[in-house]
This record gives C-alpha cells, sequence and structure tokens, in this order.
C-alpha cells in the first residue's frame, strides 16, 4: 500500500504519540461528550450513530431551525438522558465539559464552526465537503496542527474495507499500469422551480443559519437546496463527487494534480440553481500508481439523467483502469473485468465504522481515518473542478502555494464573509 507523502506526514506526525491529541487521550476511560450541528438530514443520521458507540454521551443538538429538532429526538429516543437542544453553536463550545462536535450543518458552515471549535480545544468530525472553498480547508488543517485535536472528514469510504482492499490490489501493481480512473453521479434532481425572497418560517433565526454567508432567505435557499447556490454550497461535484473522488484519489495514491479542465452547464433546468445540472472535471497527476508517468482522474456528472442510466448501468460509480484489467466498483463492492477477475465485498457499516474510528482517535488508541489533511485534499480537487467551470479554463495548480496560474481562479479560492462571523485567523 502506498500513501503520498503529504498523507504520511500528516497522519504519522499525528501518531507519534497519544499526547498528540490532548483532552479525552488524556484521560481515555472518561466519556466522550458529543454535540451535533445540523440536524435535517445527516445530523440526524449521524446522532444515534454516535449514540451507540461505547463511552459516548451525546449532549447536544444544535439547529436554528426548530422544526428539525423532534424529528432527531425521535431517533434518539430510546437514550436515558435526552441532549440538550441548542440554537447558537458557539454555546455549546464554551461548555468546557463538550469533548467533540458534529458538524453536520450546511458547506458554508463547515470551516467556521470547526475553527471555532478547534480553537475551544474540541475534536471535529466534519461533514464533506470539508470547506466551501480552497483557503477554508487550508486553515482547517492549520489548526488541527496548532490546536493539535483530532479533526476527521466525514468520507466515510476511508473505513470501508473494499476500498482498502481496492487500494492494496491497485498498488500491488494486479492491474497494471494505471493511468486512468472516473466517477460520477446521474439522475434523480428535481426542477426546483423559481422561489421569491421572502420571510423566514416562524421560529428559525435565518441569521445564525446564514452565519458566513449573506442573502434575503427563499426556499430554494434554504432546506437542502442551498446546495445548488455558489455562496451557500459547492454543487453536485461536492455534495456527491467528493465521495467518488476521495475513493479514487485514495485507490490510486495521487495528491495534487497539476492541471484542471472542467466543462459543462446548465443545460436541462430551468429553475433558481447555479451550479451545473451537467459537469465534466478532469484532474490531471503528475504521477500514477507505482511511480507512473500519469495519470487521469475524471468526475462527471448528469443529475437529470434516469437511475440506473448512467456510466456501467449505474448512479453513481468509480473504475479504475489498468493495463492488465479494469476495476468497476458497484455500490461498494468491485470487480476485476478482463484481469485475474477478482471481487471484494465490504466487511460490515463503513459509517459505523467511520464514527467508531473518530471516537478511537479523539481517546489517542487508532490513527483518524480521514483526518483533515486528507480530507482537504481531497475536497480540493471539488473547489479546483468548481473553478475552473466558472472560469471557463484550464488551470495549472501549484500544490505548494495552493494557487493557480490564473488571477480569476485565485479570486475564487476563499470569499467575503458577513461580520461577526469571520474565518479566524489560526
Amino acid at each position: 500500500m502506498l500513501t503520498t507523502r503529504r498523507e504520511f506526514l500528516a497522519t504519522s506526525a499525528l501518531t507519534l504519540s497519544a499526547a498528540s491529541y490532548t483532552r479525552a487521550a488524556d484521560k481515555p476511560n472518561e466519556k466522550v461528550r458529543v454535540a451535533v450541528m445540523g440536524l435535517r438530514v445527516r445530523g440526524k443520521q449521524l446522532a444515534p450513530l454516535f449514540a451507540g458507540v461505547p463511552g459516548v454521551e451525546l449532549t447536544h443538538l444544535v439547529d436554528p431551525d426548530p422544526a428539525v429538532v423532534k424529528p432527531t429526538l425521535d431517533v434518539l429516543k430510546a437514550l436515558d438522558s435526552p441532549p440538550k437542544i441548542e440554537t447558537d453553536v458557539r454555546k455549546v463550545l464554551d461548555d468546557k465539559t463538550v469533548t467533540a462536535i458534529v458538524v453536520s450543518a450546511p458547506d458554508h458552515w463547515h470551516a467556521l464552526a470547526t475553527l471555532w471549535a478547534a480553537e475551544r480545544g474540541k475534536h471535529v468530525y466534519v461533514e464533506k465537503p470539508v470547506s466551501h472553498n480552497l483557503i477554508e480547508g487550508r486553515r482547517m488543517v492549520a489548526a488541527a496542527r496548532k490546536y493539535r485535536v483530532v479533526i476527521q472528514a466525514g468520507t466515510q469510504r476511508r473505513s470501508s474495507t473494499s476500498v482498502a482492499a481496492a487500494r492494496e490490489y491497485v498498488q500491488s501493481g494486479k492491474l497494471g499500469r494505471v493511468a486512468f480512473a472516473r466517477a460520477w453521479i446521474a439522475g434523480g434532481r428535481p426542477n426546483i422551480g423559481y422561489t421569491k425572497p421572502e420571510a423566514p418560517p416562524k421560529g428559525v433565526d435565518y441569521s445564525l443559519w446564514l452565519g458566513p454567508a449573506d442573502g434575503a432567505f427563499t426556499k430554494n435557499r434554504f432546506h437542502y437546496n442551498w446546495h445548488w447556490f455558489w455562496d451557500l454550497g459547492t454543487g453536485e461535484i461536492g455534495n456527491n463527487g467528493i465521495h467518488g473522488l476521495d475513493a479514487a484519489r485514495n485507490i490510486l495514491g495521487v495528491d495534487a494534480p497539476t492541471k484542471i479542465s472542467c466543462s459543462g452547464g446548465k443545460y436541462y433546468y430551468d429553475d433558481d440553481q447555479q451550479t451545473p445540472d451537467t459537469q465534466i472535471a478532469t484532474f490531471d497527476f503528475p504521477t500514477g500508481p507505482g511511480g507512473a508517468a500519469g495519470c487521469t482522474l475524471v468526475w462527471e456528472h448528469r443529475v437529470w439523467e434516469q437511475k440506473g442510466q448512467g456510466p456501467e448501468g449505474q448512479s453513481f460509480g468509480v473504475s479504475v483502469h489498468g493495463d492488465k484489467g479494469t476495476m468497476l466498483f458497484t455500490n461498494d463492492a468491485w470487480q476485476i473485468r478482463g484481469g485475474d477477475g477478482a471481487a471484494e465485498k465490504p466487511k460490515g457499516d463503513m459509517v459505523t465504522a467511520h464514527v467508531s474510528n473518530f471516537v478511537a482517535a479523539v481517546r489517542g488508541t487508532e490513527k483518524p481515518s480521514a483526518e483533515i489533511e486528507i480530507g482537504h485534499t481531497s475536497t480540493r480537487l471539488c473547489h479546483l473542478g468548481n473553478i475552473a467551470y466558472r472560469t471557463g479554463k484550464t488551470l495549472k495548480f501549484d500544490a505548494k502555494t495552493e494557487t493557480t496560474d490564473d488571477p480569476a481562479a485565485n479570486a475564487l479560492l476563499g470569499r467575503a464573509y458577513r461580520k461577526g462571523f469571520e474565518l479566524p485567523a489560526v
């Protein structure tokens, strides 16, 4: 198994001793007290998983929309002691008894909540994509180093046994020389139509929901559909592309691309969405598995296509192409076509394993499967793909400075922040 130099340095430096991570690692027998921020979808799914890990106490549920609290409490009704409810994450982070926080709020909140938590010595499980923009991601890595906290990305395929087996298979040379990989998603998203500014729903603290962002409330810029607006989300490549790109990057053992291009547009839907409904992003890497001269990784989505009609007849997939065969993922199992016929199915539930791994990392007994450096490096692909799309240019990327050769593209590496929600320096 090969890892990139950056990933090796990031993970090995953090696992030299349990003292690298403070608080829970200092007292491994104490409970890990966890708060969950953002409840409508992912937080509601993750809360019971964290509550089910031995030695974990779920302390708080945080969301500025009271309507999403009860559904989460309903899935936690078996708990002896229900968690407290808060609207403002800062109140929870100021509670010195809280060990860690799960950040499953919209993308535009990921970095700010993570940095606030790290400053206060809290460990963080942050959902994908880890950041809204590239500069945020690098600052999150810096915060993990400075404050010596665990920051785990919610890319659960890093805890998948089948992906680990795929990486070992490819890195051992069994697929031959690998020069191309592909990840995709197709189908199933509706036209969201057009909406006008209006008052937010009763009880919603819309200012808190906006956080670093700005703009009037519309129904299309609120629950879930925020994904398709540049100031709030990262489009389909950030929503689901991160899963496919991270898995492919892990299997290939590649780090930073040197050239990025992207094509596509809003070709199908006539609605409020700003992000493309059709997109193909191409990333060229200077080396491939086994020290090959280079390789290309492609992400593509057509969110209007019928489910099951994507590449290889799959709505979501990853394929890795070598001169001895092709590795094709079906869901999270894979098989080799045109080669030795090897196959692998996942063992256990990777999300539960990923959550358990995070708690173990907080305790200092394991290294995190998706430490923030890994999460940032994969998320960076999503940002660069979107920037290439938005500028309409083929970009050259300098991994040392994390900048491109184009001033217009570099202007999109960060964002403006609303007063009171500025990104902290590290």
